[in-house]
């Protein structure tokens, strides 16, 4: 029989750590992190990871593993989680992923083209045509190496246009050439869960815990990394705001309202991609989780 990935995503802010911990208790397994910022060591308040109590409920992989420094990819989450799933696999029937990364969820589930290995010459070379010319300088030279990525990406995410430049120089063909779209076909079932948070309520949640983040100390924890902020694994909500902060351009009470405005601008991103995923099925939160949870595991509607 064909083993179960359970996957508990969602927006940022809806309780995935929480209620992935209680389902893989109760089902006596374990959880793969499926979180890009998560897998770097040192950043445990800004980024939400698991607690030394949660990691202490159940055995969680790719959670806080990675130097800052470290190169990592979709590409390379996908070869890494799937190795650990089937080292799960061979002792249980069902494992557990939580995480909101949805480029990480889509690179386990359907799969992703081979790309091509960043090297550090070409990732500095881009990163300093970046930070000499601006986004507008991306965009140019990608419309005369590849014009075709350019009509898929949105023209405001620096990542991923960052990213499609860098392939291309590295495999010295357009990134689009390389991307088929084929969906790879896997030999388990997965289970897709969220929670299903109203707009306004979740808001609520997601201020509320970048509250907690400021009083936990994400101040702190961002200003011993302040001296790497040029690092994509610092180039995120956050630590961004903060750095700014230091850099003397925002004052500390407009960083904080801005990483709450930029937190709730990435779950409604999430939100979005949850709404075009047919498979995910919508937890009611104001029933007990885990039931509904296990209800729907057991059930054997799974997506293949």
């Amino acid at each position: 029989m064909p083993k179960t990935l359970v996957i508990v995503t969602g927006p940022t802010g809806s309780g995935k750590t929480d209620l992935a911990i209680e389902i893989a208790e109760s089902l006596g397994t374990e959880i793969v992190g499926a979180d890009s910022r998560q897998i770097f060591r040192g950043l445990p308040i800004g980024t939400a990871a698991p607690s030394a109590a949660q990691l202490s409920r159940v055995k969680h992989h790719l959670v806080g593993v990675l130097e800052l420094d470290e190169y990592y990819s979709a590409a390379l989450f996908e070869q890494q989680a799937l190795s650990i799933l089937d080292t799960i696999w061979s002792e249980r029937d069902i494992a557990v992923m939580c995480g909101g990364s949805m480029m990480y969820i889509d690179a386990v589930t359907n799969g992703i083209d081979l790309l091509p290995t960043i090297s550090d010459k070409i990732r500095t070379e881009t990163l300093s045509l970046y930070h000499r010319e601006g986004l507008a300088g991306v965009i140019e030279t990608l419309r005369q190496l590849d014009p075709l990525s350019l009509e898929t990406i949105d023209l405001k995410n620096h990542r991923r246009l960052i990213h499609a430049l860098e392939i291309t120089l590295e495999a010295g063909v357009p990134a689009s050439r390389l991307r088929t779209g084929k969906r790879k076909l896997r030999p388990f079932n997965v289970v897709k869960l969220a929670l299903g948070y109203d707009r306004d309520t979740l808001f609520s949640r997601i201020n509320a815990r970048v509250d907690a983040m400021i009083a936990a100390g994400l101040e702190e924890e961002a200003r011993a990394v302040y001296h790497l902020r040029g690092l994509n694994s610092l180039n995120t909500v956050g630590y961004k705001e903060m750095f700014a902060l230091f850099d003397g351009t925002m004052d500390r009470p407009t960083a904080i309202a801005r990483i709450a405005k930029n937190t709730r601008v990435y779950a409604k991103k999430q939100m979005l991609w949850l709404s075009k995923d047919p498979d995910v099925h919508i937890l009611n939160p104001s029933l007990p989780l885990t039931g509904q949870a296990l209800r729907i595991i057991g059930s054997g509607r799974f997506a293949q």
